[in-house]
């Protein structure tokens, strides 16, 4: 009996349940305050003190752009396709395991990643937007606060719906009873 009920503390303690697990809500917290923070794989504070201080912060915040923006291009036109399709894939299985399935640490998933993917995508076309027009300086500045700004509504709508989504959940199995 000793080892039911260890199973049984763990398993309290662990929630399988996605969308009632503390867990899951400071992960989703976590992932969009870090993806706010990091535009295009550069530290927004970079920006603040590009744009205040000039001289060689503005310098390293252009080199440090201009080498993710490479970076991410790189991996766009080498395994674009290959994410693309493995993304997708992954993507429908979680919507159709999540939403017509009802499993739900898949709906929880569904509703991190497709946000993110859209993230990813303009990620994608920013960069494509600075390396084709050779955005530097304030411009560049501007770009970047920009899509920190889009990158921030993605992630309100993603918290929002995917907040809604978990109460209606959690009522749901708490007026259906399990």
């Amino acid at each position: 009996m000793p080892d039911l009920e260890w199973y049984k503390t763990v398993f309290e303690l662990i929630d399988m349940r996605s969308f009632s697990n503390l867990w899951f809500w400071i992960a989703l917290a976590v992932v969009w305050s870090t993806t706010s923070h990091w535009v295009l794989g550069v530290p927004f504070d970079m920006l603040q003190r590009a744009r205040r201080s000039g001289g060689e912060a503005e310098a390293d915040f252009e080199d440090m752009v201009r080498v993710n923006v490479n970076r991410l291009l790189h991996i766009g036109q080498v395994s674009g396709l290959w994410i693309l399709t493995i993304g997708s894939g992954v993507l429908t299985a979680l919507a159709i395991l999540g939403f017509w399935y009802r499993v739900e640490i898949c709906q929880a998933l569904f509703l991190l990643g497709f946000p993110m993917t859209i993230v990813a995508i303009l990620s994608l076309r920013t960069a494509a937007a600075i390396r084709r027009d050779s955005i530097v300086g304030e411009p560049l500045r501007k770009r970047m606060t920009r899509h920190r700004l889009w990158t921030q509504v993605i992630g309100m709508v993603a918290i929002f719906v995917t907040a809604m989504w978990g109460m209606y959940q959690n009522m749901s199995i708490g007026v259906l009873g399990g």
